[in-house]
C-alpha cells in the first residue's frame, strides 16, 4: 500500500474530492480514483468519504494505493533503441509496425512486452497495475521518440506536464501538396468521427481543443516536408489536422483516399524531437530522434526528381 496525504488549497474550496485527487495526481483515471474511495481508500480529516464529498480549505485528504497487480503481458526480449536512460525514465526511437501497448490482435511484439523485459519489475504502476509508464502514444506506423516513466512519481510529473502542454513535440511529415505559405497554425478541436467510430476528425460539437503548428522545410513537385509542432496531444492530431486543410500525409490510408507512387508503409510521419523538465531535477532535457531509413530514402527520391 503507497499512502499519499495532502491538504486542500483554497482554490480547491467546494470542489468534489475526486476531482481533487485527479488534480493532484493527473496520472490517475477518474474512474480509478472513484474505485479506491468507493472500496473505502480515500479519508478526508480521518473519516471515509464518498466520490460526491465537498472539499474545505484545510482539509487534510489521505488515501492508499493499492499494491499494483502484475498484469497478464509476456515480457519479450526485443531489441530498444535507446536515446536516453536513467533511474526515472526512457526515451524510446520506436521503429516502424510497432505498437506501442497490447491489444486485440497485438498481444505480444509492442513496446510494452519490450520494455517489460528491459525494466525487469522497475515500472510505475498507476491505476492499480504495474505497467511500464507510457503516459503518450504515438501510432503503429509512425517512429520516432517517446517516453516511458519506470515509476510513479515521474509519470505523475509527465502527465502534468503533457496536461499543462509544457513538454516540446516537434514531428517531421511529408504531405500531399504544395503549401501556400511557409508556415501556420491549425486550431481546431479534434473528436470521434460521426460516422466512423475507429477514426478520429476536426469535430467542432464534440471534440476537444487541439491546435498544430506546422512549417515548410523543402517543397517539392508535388509533395512538401514540413515540421509540425504540437501545442495540444490528440489521437491522430497531426493526420487529422493536415488532411483537414487539404495536406494529408503522404502514405495514409486512412485520413486521404489519394494514392501513393511510392511503396510506403503507412503515414510519412517521425515523432523526432521531444523535450521537457526532468521529473527529479528539473532540468530541461532535449532529444532528437533520427529520421528513419525509409524517411531519408524517400526524401533522396523528392529531391531527385525535383
Amino acid at each position: 500500500m503507497n499512502e499519499i496525504v495532502f491538504e486542500i488549497l483554497p482554490e480547491m474550496q467546494d470542489e468534489r474530492i475526486d476531482k481533487c485527487i485527479s488534480s493532484y495526481l493527473v496520472a490517475l483515471s477518474r474512474s480509478y480514483i472513484q474505485k479506491i474511495i468507493k472500496e473505502g481508500h480515500v479519508f478526508v480529516n480521518d473519516t471515509p468519504v464518498k466520490s460526491n464529498y465537498r472539499v474545505k480549505v484545510e482539509d487534510q485528504v489521505k488515501f492508499t494505493l493499492p499494491d499494483c497487480v502484475e498484469p497478464d503481458i509476456p515480457a519479450q526480449n526485443i531489441p530498444l533503441d535507446i536515446l536516453y536512460e536513467d533511474e526515472d525514465l526512457l526515451i524510446i526511437n520506436k521503429p516502424k509496425n510497432m505498437v506501442v501497448h497490447p491489444a486485440p490482435g497485438h498481444y505480444e511484439g509492442t513496446l510494452v512486452n519490450a520494455v517489460m523485459y528491459h525494466c525487469q519489475g522497475a515500472l510505475s504502476g498507476i491505476n492499480g497495475v504495474m505497467r511500464p509508464g507510457i503516459v503518450h502514444r504515438i501510432d503503429k506506423d509512425t517512429t520516432g521518440s517517446i517516453i516511458v516513466c519506470k515509476n510513479d512519481e515521474a509519470h505523475n510529473a509527465i502527465a502534468a506536464l503533457l496536461k499543462t502542454h509544457d513538454i516540446t513535440r516537434k514531428y517531421r511529415a511529408v504531405v500531399h501538396g504544395v503549401l501556400k505559405t511557409p508556415q501556420g497554425t491549425v486550431n481546431a478541436p479534434i473528436g470521434r468521427h460521426p460516422n466512423d467510430r475507429k477514426k478520429m476528425a476536426v469535430n467542432e460539437k464534440n471534440g476537444k481543443h487541439a491546435v498544430t503548428h506546422y512549417k515548410v522545410l523543402e517543397q517539392f513537385d508535388q509533395y512538401t516536408y514540413i515540421e509540425c509542432q504540437l501545442e495540444t496531444g490528440r489521437t491522430h492530431q497531426i493526420r487529422v489536422h493536415m488532411a483537414s486543410i487539404g495536406h494529408p500525409l503522404l502514405g495514409d490510408t486512412v485520413y486521404t483516399n489519394r494514392k501513393s507512387p511510392f511503396h510506403l508503409d503507412g503515414q510519412v510521419l517521425h515523432a523526432m524531437t521531444i523535450g521537457f523538465p526532468h521529473p527529479r531535477s528539473g532540468i530541461y532535457l532535449e532529444f532528437e530522434a533520427p529520421l528513419p531509413e525509409y524517411f531519408e530514402k524517400l526524401l533522396s527520391v523528392l529531391r531527385g526528381v525535383r
